[in-house]
């Protein structure tokens, strides 16, 4: 008989491979048909950059200097935090009868969109950076470092909620759509079109506190700071910085990954708690 640890490096590669397949299946299924296939995951950013830039730049006059590429900064972290968490939310629904019929690690399903998401805003972050060297504002900076925890934080969240939302909508089908508005209010909450500094302008030391312990503020102002620099915005005239110290971006992010760890626990006891009776719910 094999020791236990064997087992449990054989089924993690296991998994690992069945998400992986899972994965090139859902892009293949994506693009299938299409001339242009993976291009169109690329037009994507671009078209955003563009029209960002000129609605907010020169019609709206945003204070916030070059607006495309600050939106963009944490507009597209953001993309793969909800992506990951909406298909994950119904990735069991949508494999019913692979569920109800194969023995296989049910994890590997929610992991499988979550990857699905990474892969499709990962071609876009390519063409982001490309613009922001090709219009000089690349990011060779010591604070791009931010990037690796920022990283850490949002995936421990997005996996820990989407293996949440995964097994609960298997039981209450109307989670999903909860989630969807839920999502409307959370970017609102989350300082992407908007810069911290306004947050920070308002708010004492306490409300600060609170308004990050949304991970998804820590995450964004990391990616702005690391991708765009720092953000500035007028007040009485004056050019306030949501921060240039580092300390404080490590410290968001701190908070941030507390309070995602605490999700990811919650999410993965829930998945175990309910999994057992997919098949029976399904």
């Amino acid at each position: 008989m094999r020791p236990a640890s064997t087992r449990s490096r054989e089924q993690t590669r296991l998994t690992t491979a069945l998400i992986v397949q899972l994965v090139r299946k859902d892009l293949r299924v994506k693009y299938q048909g299409s001339s242009m296939g993976f291009v169109w995951s690329l037009a994507n950013p671009i078209l955003l950059l563009a029209v960002y830039s000129f609605v907010f730049q020169f019609v709206f006059k945003s204070p916030v200097p070059v607006f495309g590429f600050f939106l963009m900064s944490g507009l597209l972290i953001w993309s793969f935090f909800t992506m990951g968490v909406m298909g994950a939310s119904t990735s069991i629904l949508a494999n019913a009868g692979l569920v109800k019929k194969v023995p296989f690690p049910h994890t590997a399903l929610p992991l499988a969109s979550i990857g699905f998401a990474a892969a499709q805003v990962a071609l876009q972050f390519v063409v982001f950076l490309a613009a922001l060297f090709l219009f000089g504002f690349a990011p060779l900076r010591k604070e791009v470092l931010l990037l690796i925890p920022a990283l850490i934080v949002v995936l421990t969240l997005t996996v820990g909620l989407g293996l949440f939302v995964a097994a609960t909508t298997v039981r209450l089908r109307d989670t999903q759509h909860i989630l969807e508005v839920l999502m409307v209010a959370w970017m609102w909450l989350t300082p992407i079109i908007y810069p911290a500094s306004l947050v920070h302008n308002m708010l004492g030391g306490t409300a600060q506190l609170l308004y990050y312990l949304n991970p998804m503020a820590g995450v964004v102002v990391s990616f702005q700071r690391a991708l765009y620099g720092v953000v500035r915005y007028p007040t009485s005239g004056d050019l306030l910085l949501a921060s240039d110290s580092n300390g404080f971006y490590l410290g968001v992010l701190g908070i941030g990954f507390v309070v995602s760890a605490s999700i990811f626990a919650l999410g993965l006891w829930q998945f175990r708690r309910l999994s057992k009776d997919f098949a029976e719910e399904l």
